[in-house]
Formats: C-alpha cells, structure tokens, sequence
C-alpha cells in the first residue's frame, strides 16, 4: 500500500512538473503561461488532465500533422514557370512611394507567391451582380474549371451552379469542386451529391467526423475561388448561397457583400491554391493550365494564403505592418472585428501619429454574440482616436482593406481569431491606386449612411450588457 502511494506521488510531480514545463514552453502570454503552471502545480492530477485537454493548441499541432501529409505539387511546366518569373515584381522594383516598399518586403518575406504585374481586378456588388458574371465564365470555359466554395447551397443560386458546372462537365471540361466539410452541412441537402450526379469532381475539405476530440471541427477551408482555363478567376467574399442576393428583401437572411473577378498572371497564384488543396484533398497531382494568362492591367498583386499550419500568422503579420506604414488613412470593412492585442496597438498607434483611421461594421450581425464581444473592446480604439461605424440593415458580410488610397486587400478572411488562427484563408494584396480609390469611394459612401458610435455611447452601456460583453469577449478566441 505504501508503495502505491509513493508511486502515485511520484506520477502526481511528475505530470505536474511535465504539464508546467509544456506550458511554459508553448503558451504565447506569461499570464495563458502563469496561469497554467499554477493550475497544474496546485491541483494534483485534476490540473495537467485540464491542461491537456483545453491547453494545449491541438488546432495548430494537427493542422501541422495534416499539412506534412500533403503531397508536393507538381513542378510547374518550363513556359508556366518563366512567366510566373517574368511577371514577378520585386519589392525594390515597385513603382510606389518608398513607405509602401516596407509593406511588400513583409510580404516578400512571409507569403508563398511572388508580386505579379499586369492584372486587371473588376468588383461586383452582391450576388445580383457577381453571379451572372461567374456562371458566364463557368459557360465560356473550355478546358479546365476550378471551384472552391466554404458554403454551396442547393437552393435557387446553388442550382443554377450545379447545372452550370454540369453543362461543362458534358462539354469535356476538366471540371473540379472543393467544399469544405463543414460548410457543405449548412444545406439540408448535399451539394457535393447533386454535382457528382453531373460528373463533377467533388473533393470535401476535411469532413466532420464522429470521433473524438473533433479537432477537425476548427480546420476549416473558408476559401472562395473559382479559375477558369487558367484565365479568369474569382474571389472574395461570396458562398454559392441565395443570402447574397441582397435585392431580395423578403429573405431574413440576406447579406450584403463583394466580390471580385481578376484577370492576369494573379490568376496563376489562385489555381495554384486550388490545385495544393485538391492535392491535400485527393492526394492527387495536377498540372496547372499551359495556357498563360497575358497581361491586362496595371495592377500588381500577390495571393496569400493562411491558415494554423503556417509557422507564423502571415496574414496578421502583413496587416500589422501595413496598419504601421499608414501615413494618411486607413480603411476597414468587415463583418467580425475581434483584433488581436497587436493588430489593437497598432491601429492605436496609426491613430495617435495622425492616421485617420475608420472602421466599418454591421450594426447587425447574423453572429450576435461575436458583436457583443467585439463591442466590448471598441473603448481601447475610440479612447485613442480610431473612427468606428455601424452599418444599417441588412448584414454586410464585405470584407475590405485600404491603405493610403493605393493599397489594397481583397478575399475571405475576416478580422477575428477564427479567420486569423483557425481557417485557411486566402487574400489578394493589390498595388493599384485606381483600384484602392475605388474601394475607398464605396468605403466613404458606406460611413456617410452610417452611424458613428461614441466612446459615451459604449462607455454607457447598462451593467448588465457590459457584462454579457464581457463575457462573451472572453471566448472570442473560439469564436
């Protein structure tokens, strides 16, 4: 008997001082590592079973594990290849003022894909407007077509896709789907059956699966791409969903958003993604498009691409130090606003320099919780001088970014630990000042049908709101 108590003694230090030690080498904040090392040093057993099971990041940990297990690519073909190089830019190279330059050296540094020149970036508001043009270009294309979709509906939209992308299947195109696993759930009916009914490809991004810890519940593709022969492509904002049809004033659930069709070597960058996804998908290799992409426009532009595998947050790391070489504006539309501590002082800091700094949110939110949090940390912004404003009804689901009226970012991601940490993400930097004006127009036309909030406003609020914020904003990281 003795000597089960000393054992069981001895295992009791022993996951202590293993679980501390685990903490304090893989916890990001001294108070997340401080914290941890007292629970498991003063609660035997009870605090390293916790540790394990709500402390340790197992989202990055298997996101690494599935990534390993992904497949090289193909190399790209001889003539591919020499235009992607040929199109490239580099950052010293770059027709744009010298404060710029320090932006896209971040990028250079963190980012997979080069700056390519010579593309041409056409927005489209809501779905009204964007899926029109996309079903046209899934109808033109001959070859090859490319879709990836986070939400694919089976509704009026998602059938007039799924019939689209049957024709071409029935035209002899190579005709490919990603949907994520999870995001496919959304509709009662699958989308991913009625296409491969067509003789689509379907490939589901990492299914949800009944065993558990559902880790995969949190490794999601939020992507939206479609490439076309290598020729056209599409990004943005936009599920193949009826909720984007904003005209249809009778659906609760509309939203507002944009997209984006770009045409140029950045078109290259999008298939590359779809085809590394259908790689870690399938585990099937396929060439990219022989036909090249000419040059249609003056914009320069980069893909970046993010999600927990990478070894540093490339997108946050990009867009603290844009936020950092703002010298006159800075303007942010998106959905869910839930900043990291250092993307907070950052625009603190861009405000107090003289940086006039306006963000643009829903006043209503499809995910009230996550406003609720987000409001709960407005008064650190507003205190420093940060413009922030509440968009009427319906739900705005536009993500945007502008910079000094010349640079840009388009594509999925929201400004939330979910997007930041937990999908794969893609985004489009874009140099071009005919386009950032563009953007900022449709920005400043938003702000002036807006309502500023007041830091009086937030300060205000009744104490039991102030709490149910607060509360909330204490799970924001697994919102």
């Amino acid at each position: 008997m003795e000597l089960l108590n000393w054992a069981s003694i001895s295992l009791s230090i022993f996951l202590s001082l293993t679980t501390s030690g685990h903490a304090l080498l893989n916890q990001r904040t001294p108070s997340s590592a401080l914290g941890w090392v007292a629970v498991c040093l003063m609660f035997p057993f009870i605090g390293p079973i916790f540790y394990f099971l709500f402390g340790i990041n197992r989202v990055k940990t298997r996101a690494r594990i599935l990534e390993d297990k992904r497949t090289a690519t193909t190399p790209l073909p001889g003539d591919y290849g020499n235009a992607v190089k040929i199109a490239t830019v580099s950052s010293s190279g770059l027709n744009l003022p010298r404060s710029y330059v320090q932006t896209a050296r971040i990028s250079d540094t963190v980012s997979d894909f080069p700056m390519v020149a010579g593309n041409l970036v056409d927005p489209f508001h809501n779905g009204e407007a964007a899926y029109p043009a996309m079903l046209q270009t899934i109808d033109s294309a001959t070859k090859t077509l490319y879709l990836t979709s986070y939400i694919f509906d089976t509704t009026k939209t998602g059938k007039l896709f799924i019939n689209a992308l049957g024709r071409a299947v029935k035209r002899g195109v190579d005709t490919r789907v990603i949907i994520d696993g999870f995001g496919e759930l959304y509709s009662l009916t699958l989308a991913g059956k009625k296409l491969k009914k067509q003789g689509v490809k379907v490939a589901r991004f990492l299914p949800p699966r009944l065993l558990l810890p559902p880790i995969h519940i949190n490794l999601r593709n939020h992507r939206k791409i479609i490439v076309a022969d290598g020729q056209i492509g599409y990004t943005g904002g936009m599920n193949i969903s009826d909720r984007h049809l904003a005209d249809n004033i009778k659906n609760p659930f509309r939203s507002i958003d944009m997209h984006f069709r770009l045409r140029g070597p950045i078109v290259m960058q999008l298939e590359q993604t779809f085809l590394e996804d259908w790689a870690f998908c399938t585990g099937e290799q396929i060439e990219p498009s022989r036909s090249l992409p000419v040059k249609t426009g003056s914009a320069v532009c980069r893909v970046i691409t993010d999600g927990p595998n990478e070894n540093m947050d490339t997108l946050s790391s990009i867009l603290i130090g844009a936020i950092s070489s703002a010298r006159e504006r800075i303007l942010i539309m998106t959905p869910y606003f839930l900043p990291s501590l250092e993307m907070t002082s950052a625009l603190q800091t861009a405000a107090l320099k003289g940086v006039e700094v306006n963000i643009v949110l829903p006043s209503k939110n499809n995910l009230p919780y996550v406003k609720w949090a987000s409001t709960n940390m407005l008064q650190d912004l507003l205190f420093r001088g940060v413009k922030i404003y509440y968009q009427p009804p319906p739900f705005v689901h536009t993500k945007l970014f502008v910079m000094d009226g010349q640079y840009s970012q388009i594509g999925s991601a929201n400004l939330d630990p979910r997007s930041l940490r937990l999908n794969f993400e893609l985004t489009v930097e874009i140099y071009d000042r005919q386009f950032a004006n563009t953007l900022s127009t449709h920005i400043q036309d938003k702000i002036q049908q807006s309502n500023q909030v007041s830091l009086e406003s937030i300060l205000s609020r009744p104490i039991l709101i102030k709490l149910r914020d607060a509360l909330m904003w204490l799970f924001s990281p697994y919102l």
